[in-house]
């Protein structure tokens, strides 16, 4: 049974599944987004979400933890630099998943995690705004320019037959 078993330990030791965790971590920093199955992401959203709300506050000591996590000096910077100013406001969940359907070879569940305020297509404020177009009348009558184009073309047709 597994009672008070909260995390899920992806079929690893601790120290391959914080490894990869950091890896992911780290990718998903650099890349804005990475591709995975929905166990691996839901583990990874666990282990990033304190990570980048620590990030929100730039001070040495908070450098320090986050690179303990990440062994990574240019996601720490990324982390710091980029990704903090866009998540200031936002008090929690910075991470989005996107289920994908299964893998080809395994069925296995895929998905795409993503940083939500790095998205414009769902983000609202990044978004441009689309363009609304008039709307577009038919009807079951043949148009006139229709009829105009059938005519020329019998014109065009007739010094040929000469």
């Amino acid at each position: 049974m597994r009672h008070g078993r909260k995390i899920n330990h992806l079929g690893r030791t601790h120290e391959h599944r914080l490894a990869m965790l950091s890896n992911m971590a780290t990718s998903l920093i650099m890349h804005k987004r990475i591709k995975t199955t929905v166990a691996k992401a839901k583990a990874l959203q666990k282990y990033i979400d304190p990570i980048i709300t620590r990030s929100k506050d730039d001070t040495t000591h908070s450098r320090r933890m986050v690179f303990r996590d990440l062994q990574n000096k240019y996601a720490v910077t990324e982390l710091f630099r980029e990704v903090s100013a866009k998540v200031a406001e936002r008090p929690g969940g910075y991470t989005r998943i996107i289920k994908l359907g299964t893998r080809l070879g395994d069925a296995a569940e895929m998905c795409l995690i993503e940083l939500v305020d790095f998205n414009d297509v769902y983000n609202k404020k990044g978004a441009a705004a689309p363009e609304k177009k008039a709307p577009v009348r038919r009807s079951r009558k043949k148009s006139s320019t229709a009829k105009a184009s059938a005519q020329d073309a019998e014109v065009v047709e007739e010094p040929k037959a000469e």
